[in-house]
Formats: structure tokens, C-alpha cells, sequence
């Protein structure tokens, strides 16, 4: 189903290694709020035991599986941005921010999650699509998420560029009904088409709407921004219920309290995160195809998907990361670290 980032014999090799109990998981004043099972579960490895340069390209360095059978969420990669409109190479993405996740460890000190004694976690390595044909990628994506959702495993998604998020949440809807969506990025992503398409990475949310994917009441986009061809660019989604909270509002502020009136929106419906990394200030992260100044701030991203936990989120992606624009890495070690706060607020991660 998916294309595996080693060969089994270094799969095998590593993932000995992988599921070796990282040092320090129990935090040394907290203790777990449920009943764990006892079964063994995949964990990242410690630089403690291990060097960070050693081992296969895998997101934390978990294992690599080949199937979603067994797991209660999974990092996948989706290389793909053949449906870029500016500067491509988010479909390096993925790989480069396996790279930067061997920087990340096992516990979430600040929010008391401890991920890998909840959820048995893979990477399922990355959806073999089709650079030549936006269509026919589209429908191999949908295909790999409808085996990975029906096996009961969370999708963590690597970009990409956000036309993969259109198969996505046509797989996950098929399971869940329509979803409510926590959208953060510059752009709403809503146009209908370009260049006479209506298919490419500034129009999955109007594809989604147009097939009933999405719960438009429980629809929020966060960091909106940028120029625009119209004075009034975001009445089509007021008009279908979504809330847009552009960036301006929220400079210099934190954004816990949009977070609380957000939580109330979605309450406990499926929910689907996707984030843009071109929602931070460039500053940030410039390594991103369509850059818009004035941004997020990387705490405020922080909030946002905090402001997440205990809600049901039914999967998630990080998306737009184009290395080529950023050789510093810092754009993808700054996406490794969402996807991490991500894993971290998914319903089984009870904090400590």
C-alpha cells in the first residue's frame, strides 16, 4: 500500500532499537492518568543509548510498517506538489522533516502527554503518487487513506502541498461523515479553480464543501492573510458558515482565548487539524511556497494545537514544507515539532 522509506532487512535491523523504552518516559513528578496496557509499544529511540545519526529516515525513528494494521496512529509522508501555483519542492518535504525529528523525544513536559505510552505508533513511509498526473495522485492517496482510517489508525500526514488534503478528507469522511476542520494557514484555499482547473492547492476546502466533506459549522481558518484580487475575499466562506480569523487579529496576543471559543464550536465531532506552515511569519518558517509576511509566531501555533486536546481528532497534516527555500532545515524542524504537538492531543493521550 505504501512505499516503505528502507528495505526490510533495515527495517528489521532498526526496529529492534526502535521500541526500546526511551529513558526518563515517566515524568519523575507525575504519574499516568489511566491504566496503561501492558503490551509493548514502539518507542523513539534515546539519544542517551542511541546516536541521533544512526539509524533509517523515519519520523522520531520509529519503526517503519508497511500496513496500519495493529497501530493507533501513524506518521505518513505525501510527496507531492505538482499542484503548487508558486515555488515547488514540498515534495521534498516530507523526507526533510523525518530528518529533523530526531531532534524530538519521547514526553511533552509542558502538557503532561506522554504519546508513546498510549498509542502504539509507525511510520507507514510515504503514498507512491504520481508526479506526472494531479488526478490520478489524488486518487492513490485516497485509496492508501481509506486502508489506513478503516484499520482504525490516525493519519499524521507529512507534505505535500495542501492539494493532498482534498483525497485525505475524502477517505476520512467516508468513515466519520462529514468533519468539522481546524485550518490554519495564510490562505483559505477556497478558490475555485486557475489557469481553468479546478484542482490544484488553492482549492481542496471548496473541492470538500462542493462534496459534503467538511461540517461548514464547525469550520475554523486561523491566520489568514496576504493580498487579494477582491475587497471582500473571504465571503464565500462566511456565506458557508466557516469562521476566518485573520492574522491581524491575532498580533501580539495570545491565543488561548480563541482557542476556548473554538473548542466550543467543535465540541466532541470527528475533527480534522491541517496546517500550512506558510501560517507562520516567514521569519520563521521561510522554507514554504507562498509566503505571506506578517504572520503566526511559532508559540501561537503552539496554542493552537494545544488548544486541541480532548477534542476528537480524527486525524491531522502539516503541509507546504519546501526545503529547497530553507537550508538552515529550521522550517522543517519546526513542522516536525507541530506533528509531534499533533500526536500529543490525539483522544487516547490522557496527560499525566
Amino acid at each position: 500500500m505504501l512505499r516503505l522509506l528502507a528495505s526490510g532487512c533495515a527495517q528489521g535491523a532498526w526496529a529492534h532499537v526502535g521500541t526500546r523504552p526511551a529513558a526518563g518516559l515517566r515524568h519523575p513528578q507525575r504519574r499516568l492518568g489511566h491504566q496503561a496496557s501492558q503490551a509493548p509499544r514502539n518507542q523513539p529511540p534515546s539519544s542517551e543509548f542511541v546516536a541521533r545519526s544512526v539509524g533509517i529516515c523515519s519520523m522520531m525513528r520509529l519503526p517503519v510498517q508497511a500496513s496500519p494494521e495493529g497501530l493507533d496512529a501513524a506518521f505518513v509522508g505525501v510527496p507531492l506538489d505538482i499542484g503548487t501555483s508558486n515555488r515547488p519542492g514540498a515534495r521534498f518535504g516530507p523526507r526533510r522533516i523525518r530528518e529533523e525529528s530526531v531532534l524530538l523525544r519521547t514526553v511533552n513536559p509542558s502538557t503532561g502527554a506522554l504519546p508513546f505510552q498510549s498509542l502504539m505508533v509507525a511510520d507507514l513511509g510515504d503514498v507512491p503518487v504520481n508526479l506526472y498526473n494531479l488526478k490520478d495522485s489524488c486518487r492513490l492517496i485516497q485509496e492508501a487513506y481509506q486502508k489506513i482510517v478503516a484499520a482504525g489508525c490516525i493519519p499524521l500526514t507529512l507534505g505535500g502541498d495542501h492539494t493532498i488534503t482534498y483525497p485525505i478528507l475524502q477517505a476520512v469522511a467516508e468513515k466519520h461523515g462529514p468533519v468539522g476542520l481546524l485550518h490554519v494557514d495564510a490562505h483559505t484555499d477556497t478558490a475555485d479553480k486557475a489557469l481553468g482547473e479546478k484542482l490544484y492547492h488553492g482549492t481542496p476546502f471548496r473541492r470538500c464543501v462542493d462534496e459534503g466533506l467538511l461540517d461548514c459549522k464547525r469550520v475554523a481558518q486561523i491566520g489568514i492573510r496576504g493580498p487579494s484580487m477582491t475587497l471582500d475575499p473571504h465571503g464565500y466562506n462566511r456565506s458557508q458558515g466557516f469562521r476566518v480569523v485573520l492574522a491581524e487579529d491575532c498580533w501580539m496576543k495570545s491565543l488561548v482565548p480563541l482557542m476556548a471559543e473554538i473548542r466550543q464550536q467543535m465540541g466532541g465531532q470527528p475533527l480534522y487539524i491541517s496546517f500550512d506552515i506558510d501560517a507562520l511569519d516567514p521569519a520563521y518558517a521561510p522554507g514554504t511556497g507562498t509566503p505571506e509576511i506578517a504572520g503566526l509566531t511559532p508559540s501561537q501555533a503552539l496554542e493552537i494545537i494545544r488548544g486541541c486536546q480532548g477534542l476528537n481528532v480524527v486525524g491531522c497534516d502539516l503541509v507546504e514544507v519546501s526545503p529547497l527555500y530553507d537550508l538552515s532545515g529550521n522550517t522543517a524542524l519546526l513542522a516536525a515539532n507541530l506533528l509531534f504537538e499533533m500526536l500529543c492531543v490525539l483522544p487516547k493521550v490522557t496527560p499525566a
